[in-house]
């Protein structure tokens, strides 16, 4: 895996992947707006996508009827530098017809302690917890 981050303007960045995927990232100037997520809400981002990816996958592979997975996370990061997350909280919201919670939690645990690798790598400095709730639809 390969990327590329190029220094755009002020504090802001792109990074482009070997696909040639482009993301636009950083801080801002002053009280200028920010240009995208920071590189740290990307990493955020990065691990509930990779979740997201394996409970979809888990679920079909269990024939689960769903219309939606949802991760929503909230995270919490050391207030010295390094700031690395300390913290991390992931809540599955999973929408479908008459889902298993059984195959859900299955899921999920597989995910988040097997599967995923960003939250396997995030669990060497943050606690990483979750829940899930499931909607019928």
């Amino acid at each position: 895996m390969k990327s590329t981050i190029t220094w755009t303007d002020n504090r802001t960045f792109e990074g482009k992947t070997e696909d040639g995927f482009r993301v636009t990232f950083g801080q801002g100037a002053g009280d200028g707006p920010k240009p995208g997520p920071s590189a740290m809400e990307l990493v955020l981002i990065g691990a509930g996508g990779c979740s997201a990816f394996d409970v979809v996958s888990v679920l079909e592979k269990g024939r689960q009827d769903i219309d939606d997975v949802i991760v929503e996370l909230d995270a919490d990061r050391a207030g010295e530098v390094p700031r690395v997350f300390t913290r991390i909280h992931m809540h599955f919201v999973v929408k479908g017809r008459n889902v298993s919670e059984a195959k859900v939690a299955r899921a999920i645990d597989l995910s988040v302690d097997k599967y995923c690798s960003a939250t396997r790598m995030l669990e060497k400095t943050a606690t990483v917890t979750h829940d899930f709730e499931i909607i019928e639809v």
